[in-house]
Parts: structure tokens; sequence; C-alpha cells
């Protein structure tokens, strides 16, 4: 009897997968161990690895599908055995149960193409701008045939691994330029690189007096404000399964947890003084801290301080539980932020509380980096009980963050700033951050928040307390 391999589930916002592509085809024999499919998810890329031995007697969903959990990807048997697809079930709740299921396993997008397979059905393109309601046509005063399509990339979605994606915007080249090699024309890092060293690669750029819009060409004169035109072509493009979760998720947390926001100024000095210089002590041996991983410490051991803050709402509608509490954690498990292309992840720094500045900052870098490269493990970002969003390092001097459930709160860090303050009664140069909570008011009260930043400002502003 052939053995069914299904969609299983990584993580606690996947709901779906899309099928990259296939590692094997239809008739090829496969050992367990072996990557039958890369799988996108809503948090990373991954390999589908087959638990059987056999042959691949059939795949379900063809390259470029979203599958459901639990739906039946392809069948392991035995050569010229014949199985039906099962019925598609309901989404499961947890991941597979027993060990006979596939697992992932961390992967480069831009592995070598497999044999071809069959492709999916074509996408249908969008409708064009003007049938959308309540959404004016930003283009010209004269009518643009809607049947003409203006490129692939804009009336479907543009196949293109996320590495080649980003390499892509390293090297500043218009992924739409690019022909794809690998399956079913999806770009693959091989092309950007081939492109970025041999630019007579890349396809001719569509005029915008062709497509009706779109950015003008490099001109000597200035054009007039109605000549310009658009910033760019009017299109629709489908939400990736990373972007439709993190809707959901931003939706559900600013309309079911009643947020309020409490912020703090501190002084930064003290913190830019003792980093530099420990800096400096280091540098030969390869180390250098970040103000974000003084963050992290101070922020755990805040939580020590104040272990209201380190907790979590029990009971909402989103889980289902009859019970309604608080739960209050026995450890800090601090997460940070980290932008991705289409999104962001928090990655997580287990026990924090427990850890020095030096720990945390060989933790976060290579966590960050694997977030960049969405090569994280499901237990890599989850299980947070705080989490930092700092975005300082792109100049934005204050900002309010959403919540991240099942968290009760989230800290918002600001860039540094330079200006007059008042020390022993003197006007003087300082620099100063502020901090900003966003706060669940079903567990944590304005008096437990502002404890909080207050035991937080005292341990960033005397930081030689997080060296102990």
């Amino acid at each position: 009897m052939a053995d069914i391999i299904e969609m299983p589930k990584l993580s606690d916002t996947m709901t779906v997968g899309t099928l990259v592509k296939w590692l094997k085809k239809e008739g090829d024999p496969v050992k367990a161990g072996d990557m039958l499919a890369e799988v996108e998810t809503d948090k990373a890329t991954m390999e589908l690895e087959s638990f059987f031995d056999g042959t691949l007697i059939k795949i379900f969903a063809p390259a470029g599908a979203e599958v459901a959990i639990g739906a039946a990807l392809c069948a392991v048997g035995k050569p010229g055995e014949t199985v039906a697809a099962p019925a598609a079930p309901a989404p499961k709740g947890g991941a597979p149960a027993t060990s006979q299921k596939p697992e992932f396993r961390d992967h480069s997008t831009d592995a070598k193409p497999a044999a071809p397979v069959q492709a999916p059905a074509p996408i249908a393109a969008p409708p064009p701008p003007a049938a959308v309601a309540g959404v004016a046509d930003p283009g010209p005063a004269s009518p643009r045939p809607a049947t003409t399509p203006t490129s692939d990339a804009s009336s479907e979605r543009l196949r293109i691994s996320p590495l080649a994606r980003k390499i892509a915007a390293d090297q500043k080249i218009d992924p739409a330029r690019l022909t794809g090699t690998g399956p079913h024309g999806r770009i693959v890092k091989a092309d950007v690189l081939a492109a970025a060293t041999n630019p007579a690669l890349l396809k001719r750029a569509t005029p915008a007096a062709a497509t009706g819009g779109g950015v003008p060409s490099p001109r000597t004169d200035t054009p007039s404000l109605a000549a310009r035109g658009p910033l760019q072509e009017d299109r629709m493009v489908p939400a990736s399964n990373m972007r439709a979760v993190i809707a959901r998720r931003l939706l559900e947390a600013k309309t079911q947890i009643p947020h309020f926001y409490l912020e703090i100024e501190i002084d930064a000095e003290p913190l830019l003084a003792i980093r530099a210089q420990l800096n400096t002590g280091l540098e030969k041996e390869g180390v250098k801290l970040s103000v974000n991983d003084f963050i992290l410490k101070a922020s755990a051991d805040a939580l020590r301080r104040v272990p209201g803050v380190n907790a979590s709402w029990v009971g909402t509608p989103s889980t289902g539980s009859g019970q309604v509490g608080i739960q209050y954690h026995s450890a800090a498990h601090v997460s940070f932020a980290v932008a991705i292309e289409d999104g962001l992840i928090t990655p997580v720094i287990r026990d924090t509380h427990l850890k020095s500045v030096f720990a945390i900052s060989a933790e976060a870098k290579p966590l960050g980096k694997r977030a960049k490269e969405k090569k994280l493990k499901p237990e890599e970002f989850t299980g947070g009980t705080f989490c930092v969003s700092n975005l300082g390092m792109m100049g934005i001097e204050r900002f309010s963050a959403i919540i991240n459930p099942p968290n009760a709160a989230i800290l918002a860090v600001g860039t540094t700033v330079t200006k007059p303050v008042v020390k022993n009664g003197q006007i003087a140069v300082g620099q100063t951050m502020v901090l900003t909570l966003s706060c669940d008011h079903r567990v944590v009260d304005g008096a437990l928040g502002a404890q909080f930043l207050a035991a937080l400002k005292d341990l960033l502003e005397k930081p030689a307390l997080l060296l102990v």
C-alpha cells in the first residue's frame, strides 16, 4: 500500500504552504532521507523530506500550488502501483503526530533545479485598476486598453526565489528584466549573478509611453508634473503566505487586545560610552556589541524585577479556551523583530535572563542572519514571552508597536538623539533615547507598566549592572 505524504504544520500561524518546486519527479526512486520538494511557509522556505523507501508514484500538487495543511502532496509506493488523491481534510490544529510524517530542513532556495514536472494551470491576471471599486485611475485622461498586458511581471506574480530577489535588490537589478532558468521560468540566484556580470542579458525596460504610465525614462530636462505620470503601473499582487498571516494576526491583535502605551526618555550617554569601551577592548577578538544587545539584556533583567509584565492572557476567543486567566512565565524568552522580504519575523533568545550581554550578542547575530535568509527553525521563532522592536537604526525617534500575541507587552526602541538636556541644573548637550511600551490592559495596568519602564531606565542608564 502506498504511503501518502501530506503538508505538515510547521508553525502555529501556518495554514497553507506554497509548493515552490519538486526535486523529484514521478517514477523516480526515493529513499528515506531524500528531499522531495521545496515548500514556502508563512515563515521560511524549507525542504520536504521523505521517510519512506520506494518510488514516487504520484504527485498530487503541482509546483506553484498552495496546499492546505493535511492535504496530500504525493505518494510513495511500489513501481506500477496506482493511487488516487485522497479527499482534502479539514485544516489540522497541530503538527503531524506520528514519526512517519515528512520533516523539513533548512536549505538554499537556489538548489540545482530538478527535472521538469507538469506545469500548473496558468494564473489568471488580476482585473484592471479601473474595475476596482472606489479606486480612481491615476493614468492619463485618454483611455488605455485594458486587455493588453504590460508584461508577465505585472500581469501575474513574478516567479523568483527569495534569495534571488535579495541579491537583485543588493545589485539594484529590476527582477522584471531577468529571464528565469529555473522550473517554469522561476528566477534563481544564477540568473541574477549572470545579469550582474553581463548587463546585456537584461530585458529591455518597457517604455512608459507603451504601457500608459510607469516611471519616465531619464531626461535632460525637467518634465512638468502632469507629464511625469504615475510612479508605477497600477497592479494587484497576490499576498504571500507570510503577508496574509501578518495581516490576519495584526488585525486580531489590534481588535482583540486592548492596547495602551507608555513612553519614557532615557539618558543614552552611559550606554553608548560603555558599549564603545567594550567594543574597543574586544575588537581583536571579533566581538562587536550592538545597542540592541544591551536592550535585550536590560529587558530580561527588568522582567525579573517586574515579573508581572512577563505574562500572557489566557482564554481569548481565538484560543477557544474555556478558562480565563493570566499565565505568568517563569523564564524570560525575549524575542526581537527582524525585517525580512515581505514582512518580519521575531527570533527568540531563550532564557535571556540567564545569559550575559556577550552571550546574547553571539546568539542574536546568527539568528538575525538566518531570519533574513528565511532559514529559522520553528523552535527559533516561537515561544517568546516579551518582544523588542528597534527602528533606531533607521532614524525613527519614537513609535508604538502592536503587541505580538500571546505576549502582554512589546517594547518599541527609537534612535539616539543629540539635543540640549539639563544636567546638574545646567543646560548641556546630551544623547537621549525614547522607549515606548505597548501593554495588554487585560494583563498589565498603567502602574505595572510604569514600574517596568522605570526598571528598564535604571538598567540602561547604569549599564554596568548589565555586565554583572
